[in-house]
């Protein structure tokens, strides 16, 4: 009796219950990562489609059909977003002139993004009954739906389906062919496997069985790539200039504004001594992005001859500051290599900027009723237009700052073969969350993606070295300060994803499937 309520309650089965198994959702990733919600979170959804669908002709009869699918899909992307992403809360904390946009920021970013979870349910909806094809053109808009948010509105791909194995690499080891959408799109597929027990197939039982099998020789030939790779490097003889030493530091910095000259002086101290260098080690550190945060690097000068009495001729330093370009003073969020002397042997200006955190949208519009970006200054960062990679020796290195680890076509899209990944973080921004472990969680995949070395030095976040085939081979966590250090070898990565095609073969193949068994049911009847 109470059940026939609840299921005849069209706010519990359109609102309440898509926003349960949307705030589940967060469990399948980093720090949790309870990957077995999704076999519950996603078939969920399927079927609660399938009863909207069905209950629309009777029940729900008086409310519209349409709005009902599209209510259904965004409840559960508000879910998934309010307890996916709430950490970016925290960056309004800092300044006590954004803090009455904390509510706002909570309600109105799950509300947005939810929407892309609403529109694809509410044009996949119509179709969506119990049977095969309709699992299939229901995987088809979750993953699309991952992939356009990835793409559109500066993009935003953050914790998609796939995200979840990231505790688990020898799952993930495909992605170096497949790429993260198609990777994404067979992960949901499988998550999917508890629908096949309801649809009124024949093989209902049969695909199940296939779907276990492709997981577990998927697994297998991770394992097998993962130790034929450690074999491979371990065997290996490199020449002086096929591997170098970086040391990556934590300080673990409190994300402070208005400092004194004396207080960035102590920071700059603490910087030196966590790196603790030796004086006839060629070694690369690696500093966070926000260590000089507040700073730019023609202020930073002013301290030149505390690096000069600490470092040598055989060091330089990577760490990230502000920059400013004389002539038309534009400001850059940069990427900066010096040495001992803070001349600078390469800058690159990062491309992805943050929305509102970095830059603002509708910059002039918005700053007549007292807007400005999150970060330091009134305003906003100029977007670099250019990656051109650090060479050193023969490493052809990428960098990658902040939240640019997230987007796979930075690195797609280059057509030099990178040989390591730097990316530099400030991660201070995110507290006491789940936000710096779902950061570092892309940093794997951009290693297993593109066959190469990832070294993430990331402030209160998660700084690590990272194989090529997503091994985490050392790492401080974010309330974890000093430095870890680590030979980088050069490796052959000829082989790594350079586009999403195989994504789209997937997703017109699924698509195709669709159509050709509703022809033949629409043939029969």
């Amino acid at each position: 009796m109470y059940l026939s309520k609840i299921l005849n309650n069209r706010i519990i089965i359109v609102f309440v219950a898509p926003f349960i198994l949307g705030s589940l959702s967060v469990l399948s990733f980093q720090p949790f990562n309870i990957i077995f919600v999704n076999f519950l979170i996603i078939p969920g959804i399927f079927l609660l489609l399938t009863y909207v669908n069905k209950k629309s002709k009777n029940i729900y009869r008086k409310k519209p059909f349409f709005s009902n699918l599209f209510f259904v899909g965004h409840s559960f992307g508000v879910g998934f977003f309010l307890f996916g992403t709430y950490w970016i809360a925290y960056s309004l904390t800092f300044d006590e002139s954004f803090k009455f946009l904390i509510p706002f920021s909570l309600i109105l970013i799950p509300l947005f993004l939810g929407t892309f979870f609403g529109i694809a349910t509410l044009i996949v909806g119509p179709f969506i009954t119990n049977n095969f094809s309709s699992i299939l053109i229901f995987i088809n808009s979750l993953a699309a739906v991952d992939y356009l948010r990835g793409k559109i509105f500066t993009g935003f791909p953050w914790n998609v389906w796939a995200y979840s194995w990231s505790w688990l690499p020898e799952t993930i080891q495909v992605i170096n062919f497949f790429g993260l959408y198609a990777f994404n799109l067979l992960s949901i597929t499988f998550f999917c496997m508890p629908l096949f027990f309801f649809t009124k197939i024949k093989i209902n039982m049969f695909i199940p069985i296939i779907l276990v099998t492709i997981f577990f020789m998927n697994f297998f030939y991770g394992s097998y790539k993962i130790n034929k790779n450690k074999e491979i490097i371990n065997a290996q003889s490199f020449a002086k200039n096929e591997v170098m030493n970086f040391k990556i530091v934590n300080p673990n910095f409190k994300l402070e504004y208005n400092l004194s000259e004396e207080e960035i002086n102590s920071k700059i101290e603490d910087l030196i001594k966590y790196s603790d260098p030796d004086n006839d080690k060629n070694t690369i550190f690696i500093w966070p992005e926000g260590a000089f945060i507040g700073y730019n690097l023609v202020e930073i000068n002013n301290f030149k001859k505390l690096f000069q009495n600490a470092f040598s001729d055989n060091h330089l330093i990577v760490f990230g500051i502000n920059t400013i370009e004389k002539n038309s003073n534009r400001y850059f969020n940069s990427f900066i290599v010096v040495n001992k002397n803070l001349e600078v042997i390469y800058q690159y200006n990062k491309k992805k900027l943050v929305p509102f955190g970095e830059f603002l949208p509708y910059e002039k519009t918005l700053k007549k009723i007292g807007l400005k970006k999150i970060t330091k200054g009134h305003t906003s960062f100029t977007r670099g237009n250019k990656q051109e990679n650090l060479y050193i020796n023969n490493f052809n290195i990428t960098p990658l700052i902040c939240y640019e680890i997230i987007f796979p076509e930075l690195i797609q899209r280059k057509k030099n073969v990178s040989n390591l990944i730097i990316n530099i973080s400030e991660d201070a921004w995110f507290g006491g969350s789940i936000g710096p472990y779902q950061h570092f969680a892309k940093a794997i995949f951009r290693a297993v993606e593109n066959n190469t070395f990832v070294a993430r030095a990331a402030n209160q976040g998660v700084s690590a070295f990272i194989s090529n085939t997503g091994i985490v081979l050392k790492k401080l966590e974010p309330n974890e300060r000093g430095n870890i250090e680590f030979d980088i070898p050069l490796i052959n990565n000829n082989l790594r994803n350079k586009n999403d095609l195989i994504f789209f073969v997937l997703l017109f193949t699924y698509t195709l499937i669709f159509f050709t068994i509703k022809k033949k049911i629409n043939d029969k009847k």
